[in-house]
């Protein structure tokens, strides 16, 4: 029996259910059928989408290892999969404010190394796995967003159930109402990305988190340009680091030239930013489009056209911030848990292989005709596995930037090459990570002011037309999936304190502070008219998460909106 259930919801009965049409739950289904297949065994697999489409919501940069994706679908040439641009030639620079020194390739470890790797619209790969999970079987639901986990007698995990529709923003059933449908299922497996609202959930209720550090994120900023053809080179993958931010704030850029199959001169730029930064006056977004003023990033731009952006948050936490895996009914993979190689900036072949992981041991759970019981053959199997010794060699690489850019890059840099030498035995020591990412601002008025030029249109742009270029769209009457733990904190403690930083770390424009109208002020309190008040655009979320990340207070709580709101990465 579940405990959540609710009359007035239709249930549907699965053997496995997947809420995430990702990478590793895409890995995760095709793989439950193939060992299906393998075993003359009828196994029913469902995957539970809230993007409209599968890939909707995928944003990476992408450079993607191809190692899981072999294992898993060896002929994915023959396939068709879209993966069109090897990696031909790696570059490495040390901005300053008009300068580059590029760092010579000898001199970085072999993990740094990205030939053998593809450049690709991680989008547009999930979509095709998402027809191969399909061929195989899988029932795939995009536009459905699984917003309440279902729990039996006992507390464990039974299913999810996707989210009302119809509900106006004043709590009001509308005539297009629907309730939402139960999906019952022997294992759930979580594959909702960062910061996924019910892996959250669930890592409190059953206490994964206990003995870990805390999770690390990043915030990744791209754009999609067609550049001039005399500027194109296929396969050449550039990173750097330095300016436009100081030695105290992790972060650094990347550029990928990449095809598709039409040819097209592509390049997918980005900026990523360690959201453990000090300066609430930072805005990781302008930060990113003063970077492509740089004189040596710049000419690559002019006579170019910006097709697409999208930002989502990155986990970076590395081995030391991923959770127990498993609970009674289920269990997290990929980067609901937090699989990605800082350093390599990927995660996207651990994501697949913990996806396909975790199948292997519902299989073995369900062939045994087991149900709603732990999956510990995953928890402790994925430490025998590739995935934990990719995270183990780059450990201390993340913990050591509290040294600062220029000696933790270093530091980071030696431990990579140990282990490249066989010397790895003689770094026995794990570095930890320090403070949550939301306790590290520090007070506005001790800290600079950033000054950040006023885009020009062609080569910077402002967020509104950069959200535009997002395709993000939401049902405009319903309630905000961007809400508030208690309505004083922003004024009372964000704005007096760090001087509003919500409008700066949100790279979609959703928050800005406003003039208050109302006799009482936005707390009721008696403030005179003209007090401030925080003023919440949902409808411009990219569902980036950096909110719900960075928030001082943790008082801004993203749920998931209903199936089918948010950006459309179709070329991302």
């Amino acid at each position: 029996m579940n405990t959540s259930a609710r009359e007035d919801r239709e249930a549907m009965e699965y053997d496995v259910v997947i809420v995430g049409g990702g990478p590793s739950g895409l890995s995760a289904a095709i793989r439950l059928k193939q060992l299906a297949a393998e075993n003359n065994k009828e196994i029913s697999v469902c995957v539970l989408e809230k993007g409209g489409e599968i890939g909707a919501h995928i944003l990476s940069g992408a450079v993607i290892d191809p190692t899981a994706l072999n294992e898993l679908i060896p002929d994915w040439k023959n396939k068709g999969a879209p993966i069109y641009t090897p990696v031909t030639d790696d570059q490495f620079f040390v901005l300053t404010e008009t300068g580059a020194r590029r760092i010579p390739n000898w001199t970085m470890p072999k993990l740094m190394n990205n030939h053998g790797n593809y450049i690709v619209s991680l989008g547009r790969v999930s979509k095709w796995l998402g027809e191969q999970a399909e061929a195989a079987g899988v029932e795939i639901y995009p536009g459905f967003a699984a917003a309440e986990v279902l729990f039996n007698a006992q507390g464990a995990v039974t299913g999810v159930a996707t989210g009302d529709v119809g509900i106006a923003k004043d709590g009001t059933h509308k005539g297009e109402f629907q309730p939402g449908m139960e999906l019952h299922a022997k294992y759930t497996l979580f594959a909702e990305g960062v910061r996924g609202s019910l892996s959250q959930e669930l890592m409190k209720k059953f206490n994964l988190r206990d003995g870990i550090d805390p999770q690390k994120y990043g915030i990744g900023i791209k754009e999609l340009w067609q550049v001039e053809p005399s500027k194109h080179k296929p396969g050449l993958v550039t990173h750097s680091q330095g300016w436009p931010l100081d030695s105290k704030t992790g972060g650094g850029s990347f550029l990928y030239h990449l095809t598709n199959e039409n040819n097209d001169p592509l390049v997918a730029v980005g900026f990523v930013i360690h959201l453990n930064y000090e300066n609430p006056w930072l805005s990781p977004y302008d930060e990113f489009q003063r970077f492509k003023t740089h004189p040596h990033m710049k000419p690559l731009f002019e006579g170019g056209k910006r097709l697409a952006y999208g930002a989502r948050a990155i986990n970076e936490g590395g081995l030391q911030s991923v959770p127990k895996l498993s609970f009674p009914g289920g269990a997290l993979i990929g980067c609901s848990a937090g699989f990605v190689n800082l350093p390599r900036i990927k995660g996207t072949h651990n994501a697949m292989k913990t996806g396909m992981l975790a199948a292997e041991a519902a299989f073995d759970a369900l062939n045994a005709e087991r149900q709603h019981d732990e999956l510990h053959a995953y928890n402790d199997g994925w430490k025998k596995s590739w995935v934990y010794d990719d995270l183990y060699k780059v450990r201390n690489v993340k913990p050591g930037l509290k040294y600062g850019m220029t000696l933790g890059t270093i530091h980071g840099g030696i431990h990579m090459w140990m282990n490249d030498l066989g010397l790895g035995k003689l770094v026995g020591w794990t570095l930890r990570h320090g403070k949550a990412d939301n306790e590290t601002l520090s007070p506005a008025d001790q800290m600079p002011k950033i000054n950040y030029p006023k885009p020009d249109g062609v080569i910077t742009f402002d967020k509104l037309s950069s959200v535009f270029l997002s395709n993000t769209n939401h049902e405009e009457n319903q309630p905000s999936h961007l809400r508030l733990r208690d309505v004083t904190i922003p004024v009372k403690h964000n704005l007096a304190r760090y001087a509003g930083p919500e409008g700066r770390y949100c790279p979609a424009g959703v928050y800005e502070y406003i003039d208050d109208e109302s006799l009482g002020g936005i707390n009721g309190d008696g403030a005179p008219s003209g007090a401030k008040k925080l003023q919440i655009n949902a409808q411009n979320c990219v569902h980036c998460k950096t909110c719900d990340i960075k928030d001082p207070l943790q008082n801004i709580h993203w749920v998931t909106p209903e199936g089918g709101g948010g950006p459309v990465y179709s070329v991302m």
